[in-house]
């Protein structure tokens, strides 16, 4: 069976909601069939982690278009255009207002870790 997203590699939940508003914990770009990373390259971190995030608001019956806010962990600051590129290809304006910013470290090694708050009209 094919898994949307991996499970979680913590004592924490994927995701939860409340209401109608459903918080996503950060995808980190996790094959979710194997656990691995899918790459070293941050477009394909970056598209993996998205696809991620994609799969939890698909269980949820909701969109990219449902996210309102969405938190960006980098671990190399250097990556942002690289990031932004992948990034923008998932969304439509009106855009989730963002936060991006650089990290010491993140977990498995991977170069990205991508958060979101999204809320189902």
């Amino acid at each position: 069976i094919m898994n949307k997203y991996p499970n979680a590699i913590g004592p924490y939940s994927a995701y939860r909601i409340m209401g109608k508003t459903l918080y996503i914990s950060g995808q980190l770009p996790l094959d979710p069939n194997t656990g691995n990373l899918v790459s070293e390259d941050i477009k394909e971190q970056t598209y993996q982690s998205l696809l991620n995030l994609q799969g939890i608001l698909e269980e949820n019956q909701m969109s990219m278009k449902n996210i309102l806010k969405t938190t960006i962990f980098l671990s190399d600051i250097n990556d942002f255009v690289a990031m932004n590129e992948i990034y923008a290809s998932f969304f439509c304006p009106p855009y989730p207002s963002r936060s991006a910013f650089a990290v010491k470290d993140l977990p498995k090694g991977a170069k990205i870790e991508i958060e979101a708050i999204a809320y189902k009209e």
